[in-house]
């Protein structure tokens, strides 16, 4: 399988770019499963079921989320109604929606998609060691899902690499999000898995992660409030990660950092692995 994760969607401009992006995308790198974090997708805080149908409409198969899920009231109700929208699966019992969903990919491949959020300078949640597992041992790689992936939503670098270990072996890619900087260490585990320790953002990178720079500036400088936090709206690059799986296993065998468009320097995997 050919998969395509897209980290953190911070805000219109960010939006605007995978959806002119993804079909070609998906013509070009053969794509059969795609997956975006869409957390920050609704001016920085939360998702609306509008902008869920447009990614969906776009070409993208699963959304996950993180400790902005419920910044927009309408997706506790939206959640419940759409197996495509996955909020973090250590959120407390009784909370809306699902943390894994096994969903189906171009060719009718079984995805299950994971999301979970670190608890180290984060929120105080269950333990997502033990949920993950929970979910992988429900749906085991190479019997009843053709491929996993784990979205880890968390501050701490230490907590993503345990987190890419502690399945190594057991999903197709382990990444991280949150941060909004993509990292410089995809690369396949000693189990077969692929792990990188941050997606990075899509969004404007002339920017505070994401949001316009004279509010988080001010902020440091004086510890007082001026206004609100707004997504940049410059040009946007979109940065994830592309895994190619092994049919059987469902391990991966490629995994390569992915940056289309805006200020960073693009990369962009050959389609035939050259």
């Amino acid at each position: 399988m050919k998969l395509l994760f897209l980290g953190d969607i911070v805000g219109r401009a960010a939006r605007d770019a995978i959806v002119a992006e993804m079909p070609a995308l998906r013509r070009q790198l053969g794509l059969d499963f795609v997956i975006v974090n869409g957390e920050n997708a609704a001016g920085g805080f939360g998702i609306t079921a509008q902008i869920c149908n447009d990614l969906f409409d776009a070409g993208v198969d699963a959304i996950t989320l993180g400790n902005h899920a419920w910044d927009q009231r309408e997706a506790l109700v939206h959640i419940e109604r759409e197996p495509r929208l996955i909020r973090p699966v250590n959120f407390p019992k009784g909370t809306p929606g699902r943390g894994a969903s096994l969903l189906e990919g171009a060719n009718g491949e079984r995805v299950l998609v994971i999301n979970a959020m670190g608890r180290v300078f984060m929120d105080p949640l269950d333990d997502p060691f033990t949920t993950v597992e929970r979910e992988i041992d429900a749906c085991p790689l190479g019997e009843v899902a053709d491929a996993i992936v784990v979205d880890f939503h968390g501050e701490a670098t230490s907590e993503k690499m345990a987190m890419g270990h502690f399945c190594d072996g057991r999903a197709s890619l382990v990444v991280g999000t949150h941060s909004h900087v993509p990292t410089a260490d995809a690369q396949i585990l000693d189990g077969g898995t692929a792990y990188q320790t941050d997606a990075g953002m899509c969004g404007d990178y002339n920017s505070v992660i994401g949001m316009e720079k004279d509010e988080p500036v001010n902020r440091f400088l004086t510890k007082m409030q001026s206004g609100r936090f707004t997504p940049a709206l410059g040009p946007a690059t979109l940065c994830g990660v592309y895994v190619e799986t092994d049919p059987r296993s469902g391990l991966a065998r490629r995994v390569e950092p992915v940056r289309i468009g805006g200020r960073l320097k693009s990369t962009l995997p050959s389609p035939s692995g050259a």
